[in-house]
């Protein structure tokens, strides 16, 4: 049998490892086997070596298995990021996530609580009245009810608590910054991903292709936001039938004009709730511009839309007919619901 300190020692070293080896050094983590000190040296020495595909690969199939599962309609899309991007935005994603789900998309969105920024996904979706703990039969009753239903990490990753206070303690991005998006407790096959830097776009996306995912945008701006941005250009690379291209987008090429960085930057919940509101009120402005952008790939990767160009039309009319905000309130109501 592999020895946990036996791959830590070859880690260190830089040595090529087996996808069986590494997949030992997860489940022993995540069985609670291994103390502080041990997984703090498995984290910092993979990020010495380099995480290669192998080791997400192994690291996300460690997660899925152990993963409280949600049956989710097979067609459903996630829409997440890696997180860590250190911008301290608006909660863009979830903004997108409502609108997408405005226009008849099935969401399934997984999401947890800020480590970088002030406000994560579970935090302002609790300030708008969602209940985030929830049972996968009230996660599925909110998908029926409002299209969308959101799977709070912690709810079903429980294992993950071995590894919090040592991510919290070393202050850097590590491999689970890269996991969590890929290990969707619905096994989702589409997702739009937001991922922090442009150097995991293809290694994820040839991730998800060998776990058999069917359709994902892998999405990176040059500014470093974890979303598409409006500030700049944006580097993307997208799945689809099995295989992976590369290309940009720029906001302007949709009719959208560029952000400055300010107009984006969020505060507490609170403050990130009330212009997630005042969006879906019809409020105009470098909010509505990205979240448009964002909710328009998602639409797209889902399969309403032909192409962003007409994901960006439908996400404008989830919004001026009030479907958006109406998936909102279906969302609360059947989140509450016992």
């Amino acid at each position: 049998m592999s020895n946990f300190n036996n791959i830590i020692s070859d880690i260190k070293k830089h040595k090529a490892l087996k996808k069986e080896d590494i997949k030992f050094c997860f489940n022993f983590i995540l069985e609670g086997k291994a103390n502080e000190l041990e997984i703090e040296n498995f984290l910092i020495g993979l990020n010495d070596k380099g995480i290669t595909i192998d080791d997400i690969t192994a690291g996300v199939e460690v997660l899925r298995e152990k993963s409280s599962k949600v049956n989710i309609p097979e067609n459903a899309i996630d829409t997440c990021g890696t997180g860590g991007d250190k911008s301290g935005t608006y909660n863009i994603s979830t903004a997108a996530t409502i609108v997408a789900a405005g226009a008849v998309c099935i969401i399934a969105k997984h999401g947890n609580r800020a480590l970088t920024s002030k406000s994560g996904s579970s935090q302002v979706l609790e300030e708008l009245g969602v209940k985030i703990n929830s049972s996968s039969e009230n996660i599925l009753n909110c998908i029926d009810k409002s299209n969308i239903g959101f799977m709070y990490a912690a709810n079903h990753h429980s294992a993950m608590k071995y590894v919090g206070p040592v991510r919290q303690k070393i202050k850097e991005r590590t491999i689970f910054n890269l996991l969590g998006p890929l290990s969707n407790p619905g096994n989702v096959k589409k997702q739009l991903i937001g991922v922090f830097n442009t150097k995991w776009l293809n290694p994820l996306a040839e991730t998800l292709k060998k776990l058999g995912s069917k359709h994902v945008m892998l999405v990176c701006g040059s500014d470093g936001l974890d979303e598409i941005t409006t500030t700049t250009t944006t580097y993307v690379a997208e799945l689809k039938n099995n295989e992976i291209i590369n290309y940009e987008i720029n906001p302007e090429d949709y009719g959208l004009n560029k952000a400055d960085p300010s107009e984006l930057i969020g505060d507490t919940p609170t403050i990130n709730a009330q212009k997630i509101l005042k969006l879906l009120d019809g409020e105009k402005g470098a909010f509505r511009n990205i979240v448009i952008l964002n909710a328009a790939a998602a639409i797209y990767v889902f399969g309403i839309a032909e192409n962003i160009k007409h994901g960006v039309e439908l996400a404008n009319k989830s919004i001026d007919e009030g479907r958006a905000k109406s998936s909102l309130e279906k969302l609360i109501k059947a989140s509450n619901e016992k």
